[in-house]
């Protein structure tokens, strides 16, 4: 390795992190011939990260069957580099099995027992997932090949500063300084961090104080699993705020992992045999139920195809106009307009005793109506007798809008029914029209940050993307396992989980030293000296707890996206980059060499890993970014910018894997 070889510094070692490896080793042979030094900053097992890490409870599970994670960059990805086959998660766990797949490490008995009993429609748990990221991780570094050295210090990024001097625009080098007193040098640096903690928001702050003096418990936004609960005493009564899939994994480390357990019934329900050292939950959100259930039956009708109205074509002629573009009034319409004809295709031909009318006939009249019209609307009565069937997006959103309960009793009757029948809408084999949805509603979200380029939203519907698209699409397509959703049946069953229902509010209450949560649709309300907020915390870069982010903040080298909306000018607490993932100033100026990528940022990938076969976003970003950066080292080799080169190993301390 030659002195002054090229240096890339990834600051994260996560999935992000080892598919923007699998990618510059895929683009490498054509846009860089070069001997290269690559550093990845990680404190966690490199591949898994922190969010993915082995060392976790072993009942959480992934929310996606095993069939639908993969790391790999296949053909239906679009992209200018090569595609590179090769085993989804699914495949892999067969591939370790029957011995084809040999450069794994020996596994626990009970990872061998997953493996066996692993299939496609499988939700697999994390730590099997995080040995399938960690076997990648490595399989990308070998594939860089002997010209590339990886050097991995399990170590904390706290600074990145320019080298001093004043290099040609386009040509500055970095020093990367790290927690333990190393420095690393870079020609690039990609900050590759997940998803990262910040301090508390003023409200969670001031309940963290109210717990302090009163000697109450308060969990302040966080990963769920880096919470310690052991305050939480037997009996408890405990307010939880959020539904989502923090919601999920609490249930999991406070029941099952407090020694409880579930027995199947012959009816197909579960039973909850609680050990007596739970505390009682009571969980509510704004809409009042949990996630959706993720779908396990298939389509019986017509195979789904393309995009019919959010189309390429269809955002270009929007783009061809003039000013910015306005999500919900342009963008919106044309999605759900894709994901009514995808469900109700799939109503038509697969159910035909369900609707009075041909596909053929449906389709040519809902196509020529607008979403938002009654023409629609009396299409769909006239043609589907069943108003249980109709696809209403908005009672989607929030199912119980305008609905008072009677009490206690009413609201848990009906969030229980509510579970219960999303459980048979999104697991029986009778709906697939609900599969049809997802899929449509999948490949929209994948396909806007395609299709439409972010500085051409106006910055309300920057906004609305980051929050209320997001957010829905979360709440429909992202659910937690079928399993996890009877479980939580029988928990309330169990009378350790009680519905506060939607419209959650919570306040502190000085006079009595505890939390009260009330709704007031429900007409509950409780009390507790133990409050949670079940979610992860929103990004901040000024308030991050990460030192990087909070260096690059103050440092002036990178800042907070700001939007200028009707309501006045909002942060969004993202890292600002630029449609190619650099960094950019508070004065606007482009940082051509430190780039950012992942949730924390305006950009508009989306997770790390993905399904197969379908063109994946964070899979498209990751092969444009790595042959950006592969260029502008072709560049430092070739002498236009020789500013950079990585510290000797033996200085940068650290541990190392090297291929």
């Amino acid at each position: 390795m030659q002195v002054n070889a090229p240096s890339v510094v990834l600051i994260g070692g996560g999935p992000r992190t080892a598919g923007l490896l699998e990618r510059l080793a895929a683009n490498r042979p054509e846009l860089f011939a070069g001997t290269l030094q690559v550093h990845v900053v990680e404190p966690h097992t490199p591949g898994a990260g922190r969010i993915w890490r082995y060392e976790q409870h072993p009942g959480l599970m992934l929310n996606s069957a095993a069939a639908d994670v993969t790391m790999f960059t296949d053909a239906t990805v679009q992209c200018e580099g090569p595609a590179i086959e090769g085993p989804g998660l699914a495949d892999w766990a067969a591939g370790v099995l029957d011995g084809s797949i040999v450069d794994v490490p020996e596994l626990p008995q009970e990872l061998r027992r997953q493996l066996a009993a692993l299939t496609g429609s499988t939700f697999p748990t994390r730590q099997l997932q995080s040995v399938y990221l960690e076997w990648f991780f490595r399989r990308s570094v070998a594939a860089l090949g002997p010209d590339v050295t990886v050097t991995v210090h399990r170590d904390t990024a706290s600074a990145v500063e320019l080298e001093e001097g004043e290099p040609e625009p386009g040509a500055e080098s970095y020093r990367v300084r790290l927690a333990g007193g190393a420095m690393l040098r870079a020609d690039v640096v990609i900050a590759s961090l997940g998803h990262t903690d910040s301090l508390p928001e003023p409200e969670s702050a001031a309940w963290a104080g109210f717990a302090a003096r009163h000697g109450a418990f308060h969990a302040a936004p966080s990963y769920t699993t880096d919470v310690d609960y052991s305050p939480l005493a037997a009996g408890q009564d405990v307010i939880v705020s959020g539904m989502g899939l923090a919601f999920v994994d609490l249930l999991v480390l406070l029941m099952e992992g407090r020694g409880g357990r579930f027995e199947e019934l012959p009816d197909g329900g579960l039973r909850y045999r609680p050990s007596g050292a739970e505390p009682r939950l009571w969980a509510g959100s704004r809409r009042g139920v949990p996630y959706h259930s993720k779908i396990t039956s298939t389509l019986r009708g017509d195979a789904a195809g393309e995009p019919a109205f959010f189309t390429a074509d269809a955002v270009a002629a929007l783009l061809d106009g003039p000013g910015e573009l306005d999500f919900r009034a342009q963008l919106w319409p044309l999605i759900a307009k894709d994901a009514g004809y995808a469900y109700y295709r799939e109503l038509f031909t697969g159910y035909p005793g369900r609707v009075r009318i041909g596909w053929q006939e449906f389709a040519e009249r809902f196509s020529a109506a607008q979403w938002y019209s009654q023409e629609r609307q009396r299409l769909v009565t006239e043609s589907v007798p069943d108003a249980e069937l109709h696809l209403d997006l908005e009672r989607l959103d929030h199912p119980f809008a305008g609905r008072i309960f009677a009490g206690h009793a009413d609201a848990q009757a009906a969030v229980a029914a509510y579970i219960g029948r999303d459980l048979e809408l999104r697991t029986g084999p009778d709906h697939s029209e609900t599969l049809a949805l997802f899929i449509s509603l999948l490949k929209s979200y994948m396909d806007l940050g395609r299709l439409v380029p972010s500085e051409r939203l106006n910055a309300r519907s920057q906004r609305d993307v980051q929050g209320w698209w997001h957010g829905f699409f979360s709440f429909v397509d992202s659910g937690p396992p079928p399993r996890r959703l009877r479980e939580m049946l029988a928990i309330h069953r169990s009378g350790l989980l009680q519905f506060i229902g939607p419209g959650l509010e919570i306040e502190a209450a000085e006079y009595s030293g505890r939390f009260v949560a009330r709704s007031a649709q429900a007409g509950i309300t409780v009390s507790a000296a133990a409050l949670i907020e079940a979610r992860l915390p929103a990004p901040s870069v000024a308030r991050s707890a990460n030192p990087l982010l909070r260096q690059l903040h103050s440092s002036g080298l990178g800042t907070e996206q700001q939007l200028l909306t009707a309501d006045g000018t909002h942060a969004t607490g993202r890292l600002l980059v630029s449609a190619h993932n650099e960094l950019i100033s508070p004065v606007g100026e482009r940082r051509e060499r430190l780039f950012g990528v992942g949730p924390g940022t305006s950009g508009w990938g989306a997770g790390a890993f993905a399904r197969p076969g379908t063109n994946a976003a964070p899979f498209r970003e990751n092969d444009a970014l790595a042959r950006r950066i592969l260029n502008l080292l072709a560049e430092t080799n070739t002498g236009q910018t020789n500013s950079g080169q990585a510290v000797p190993q033996a200085a940068a301390g650290g541990g190392k894997d090297q291929s």
